[in-house]
């Protein structure tokens, strides 16, 4: 016998009239049942489409391909794997119960996570890659250079427009305004962007080469985003760059939770953009806070001894040397007062020279202002217009000269000259030169050009 599995036999004879009919309700339960036992979970991808957000926290779409689609609902879906990923036009894959809505008799998906379509490829891509590179030795913390704790020059590989860029420039103008960025920008997605970066990294390292500042380190990143977004952060190509570079680099892209293949390889990875900046530089606030408690500690320290130096002396004078002790301590008071001016001076010279040294980082800063570099950008290329417009005038007239030559040359040597010394030149009647008398026949009509004119002629016999 053929039975479902539910048990109902599939050749016995139609039910009669007569037999108990079942309620729509139970028409349904016994439906979801057998949808439940056998599709149960599984994975479906599709497109998403209608996609409504409740108040509730539950979101409800449709799943669509080329030739049908699917009602779905996520419960509690901010707080599911991937809801992220949900959004119309989407293609998605997710994992999902088959059910049927009994108030409605409507099939439909309960999704119980979701992920981009292909990122599961994208993700064995990641670990094949990891693995590979792991293999070799780019993670190594031995081969990872450390990063300078004072750093003067600080290269930007990321995007000119992001925000990622206008966050980082930030941070170091308030955290080191002495310190000076230097921005190289690439693409930071999209087809052929991987290699925009790592081309950027390798004329970063040899910078002696394209004409760029040295700098002391290199942040490489940009904001968050998809793995998509961020996948040009994964390609090989850009992990060798990073291996390869002699700089120092500081890792940061997207997210605290997001990592990439540029973070295992790189020196230090950063969590964002912006941590990056904090982490390339010291906070010049709390130098000065620091700087002023050392200060403060050493005048403090140089007042108690000096303190306990002058009771042990009015002690001495108290007691048993009372009557010479000034005569036995004196060389003492003078070495004392002695070392008491060379602390004063020490003391004052190291804050001068730190003084100092904030003085020139604030004119180097200064100098190196992006107005200052291109006021000087401007006036090399007024040089270089200048040095143009001079060799394009002295090339003009080398050409004339040569014009004016040739010209004398043509009409020394062209057929005006000729016609000049009295000869003639005779065509035939196709205007042709005639050469040969040979060519002659008797009736052919003939031109002859002079200097000033031509005539006609007919060859007689």
């Amino acid at each position: 016998m053929g039975l479902t599995p539910s048990g109902v036999d599939l050749f016995s004879r139609p039910k009669t009239s007569e037999e108990k009919a079942l309620s729509v309700t139970q028409l349904l339960r016994r439906m979801k049942n057998l949808l439940e036992v056998q599709i149960g979970e599984t994975w479906v991808e599709g497109e998403v489409s209608n996609l409504r957000k409740q108040g509730s926290g539950h979101w409800y779409f449709s799943l669509k391909d080329e030739g049908a689609q699917i009602s779905c609902a996520m419960f509690g879906a901010r707080k599911r794997e991937g809801s992220d990923a949900l959004e119309d036009g989407a293609k998605v894959r997710v994992f999902a119960e088959a059910s049927v809505y009994e108030a409605r008799g409507q099939l439909q998906i309960i999704v119980q996570k979701a992920e981009r379509a292909g990122a599961g490829d994208l993700q064995a891509k990641f670990e094949a890659l990891k693995r590979k590179l792991n293999a070799e030795g780019l993670f190594d913390a031995a081969r990872k250079k450390a990063i300078p704790p004072f750093p003067r020059t600080i290269g930007l590989i990321t995007s000119g427009t992001g925000a990622a860029l206008q966050d980082m420039l930030n941070i170091l103008t308030r955290r080191a305004p002495w310190v000076q960025p230097v921005l190289f920008p690439v693409r930071v997605q999209g087809r052929g962007a991987e290699m925009e970066i790592a081309q950027a990294i390798a004329k970063m390292g040899r910078p002696e080469a394209f004409g760029y500042p040295r700098c002391d380190v290199l942040i490489v990143g940009r904001g968050g985003g998809s793995i998509e977004d961020l996948w040009n952060f994964n390609e090989e190509v850009v992990a060798r760059a990073i291996a390869d570079c002699p700089i120092p680099i500081i890792s940061a892209v997207g997210h605290e939770i997001d990592f990439t293949i540029a973070d295992f390889v790189a020196d230090l990875r950063a969590p964002t953009p912006s941590a990056a900046a904090e982490l390339a530089v010291a906070d010049g606030g709390e130098l000065l806070a620091r700087l002023s408690q050392i200060r403060n500690r050493m005048t403090r320290t140089t007042r108690e001894r000096l303190m306990r130096s002058q009771m042990a002396v009015d002690s001495l004078k108290r007691g048993v040397l009372q009557r010479d002790g000034e005569k036995l301590l004196r060389e003492s008071v003078l070495r004392l007062d002695t070392v008491r001016g060379q602390l004063s001076l020490a003391t004052r010279a190291a804050l001068e020279t730190l003084g100092q040294r904030l003085t020139e980082l604030r004119a180097s800063h200064k100098a190196n202002h992006p107005a200052k570099v291109l006021e000087r950008r401007t006036d090399a290329v007024a040089v270089f217009r200048q040095r143009l417009e001079r060799a394009g005038r002295e090339s003009m007239d080398r050409r004339s000269e040569q014009l004016d030559h040739l010209r004398v040359m043509l009409r020394t040597l062209g057929p005006e000259s000729a016609f000049q010394r009295g000869f003639s030149i005779t065509l035939g009647a196709d205007g042709k030169i005639v050469t040969s008398a040979a060519a002659f026949k008797s009736g052919d009509l003939l031109r002859t050009k002079f200097a000033d004119g031509e005539t006609k002629s007919i060859v007689q016999p």
